[in-house]
């Protein structure tokens, strides 16, 4: 249970406190990005605008003041639009509003410049909505990549290590475990249990995508994209058990497209069905062109989704799918899941962002191509 759902402790008070050990972070690490990642990690209800926030140690009212200050005064915000602005980054029941991408590029100045206000470090503004990027209008998304583009180096030497949020450095993992694919840095296998089958192996060979370009979206390759699929086919395979599939489902066109390659390369060409998923703000539905291939009674499916974040689609998705087919066994296969720590190679099922999700969701078994950074990654060709 969290703190903020500690009886007693209200709002305000929650949030002093987190401004307080924020501050305190800031002083040990000596980087507003740095503590904003180790809030999260301490307090993963806290979004990252608001870990940003704390991690300057201001109030709402306060970080008001500051970005007013950056504007010359020329704004006259007040505490009550950042409320609304981290009530949507939060993602609950379609609460608050969205920050623009010109108010995002103003608060990193104001958040850059640290507790004391004195302070010169460069945050990017995706930093600050990372977890809700893909909420954002689809002009400010577009925004927020074009600026990063724009504010990258134009070339980075062949032996620079690119940097992962939080400052992690890939020479935390063996430099011989690195491989290029087309552009995508590829980092060394690592093992992880993942919930399985009844006597099944839960330990599942496991990649990390390091972004080299944090808090923009890693765009895949395709190479990369179909070394993925071969290493969730690994895992099938070791799962301990044959797993003959009636059907193999995709989760909107880039889980179609897993489903496809997995389907004819390991379960017979078997049928395949597409869930097109519609979101509007927090709400998920399916559209009327979702196709359900007619199976046999307690059918075994395989649900193939591109990434795992924060939001539960793929728990929404599997509930329909029971619904449709009485007593199925279904197994999630996804490409990505984001992790709650800037350490990609974790060591519990429980660091994954998405975990809470895949264990409510009662699969039979879970397989994981590759942990990644928010806010995420982007299959190749945008494959929505």
């Amino acid at each position: 249970m969290t703190k903020q759902r500690q009886a007693g402790v209200s709002p305000q008070a929650r949030g002093r406190e987190m401004a307080r050990l924020g501050r305190h972070l800031w002083q040990q690490l000596g980087s507003v990005k740095k503590a904003a990642v180790e809030l999260m990690n301490q307090h993963p209800d806290i979004c990252s605008l608001q870990a940003h926030r704390y991690a300057c140690g201001l109030s709402q009212d306060q970080a008001a003041v500051r970005y007013n200050e950056v504007t010359g005064h020329q704004t006259s915000l007040g505490g009550t639009t950042l409320n609304a602005w981290e009530a949507w980054a939060r993602g609950r029941g379609g609460a608050g509003s969205p920050p623009t991408f010109s108010s995002l590029l103003i608060l990193a100045t104001a958040y850059g410049q640290g507790p004391l206000g004195v302070a010169e470090e460069r945050i990017s503004p995706g930093d600050l909505v990372a977890e809700a990027y893909e909420r954002l209008a689809p002009e400010d998304q577009l925004s927020l990549k074009s600026f990063a583009a724009a504010t990258l180096p134009s070339a980075r030497p062949e032996t620079a290590e690119p940097a992962t949020p939080g400052s992690l450095s890939l020479s935390q993992s063996s430099a011989s475990q690195l491989l290029t694919a087309e552009g995508n840095i590829i980092g060394g296998d690592f093992s992880l249990d993942v919930p399985t089958v009844e006597n099944g192996n839960p330990a599942i060979r496991v990649f990390s995508l390091p972004n080299p370009q944090p808090g923009q979206l890693l765009n895949l390759t395709w190479t990369s994209f179909g070394f993925g699929v071969e290493r969730l086919i690994r895992q099938i395979k070791n799962l301990g058990r044959r797993l003959d599939a009636d059907a193999c489902f995709g989760i909107n066109e880039a889980g179609l497209v897993m489903a496809t390659f997995l389907a004819s390369a390991q379960f017979g060409r078997c049928p395949i069905g597409y869930l097109k998923c519609i979101k509007n703000r927090d709400d998920i539905a399916l559209d009327e062109a979702s196709s359900y291939p007619a199976l046999r009674e307690s059918p075994t499916i395989v649900l193939c989704d591109f990434e795992v974040k924060h939001a539960n689609v793929v728990g929404f998705i599997t509930n329909q799918l029971r619904l449709r087919y009485p007593g199925a066994e279904i197994y999630f296969a996804v490409f990505g899941a984001m992790t709650k720590n800037p350490r990609l190679e974790v060591a519990d099922f429980d660091d994954l962002t998405g975990a809470g999700i895949m264990r409510a969701a009662d699969f039979a078994a879970v397989f994981i191509a590759a942990t990644m950074s928010p806010p995420g990654i982007e299959p190749p060709l945008e494959l929505r």
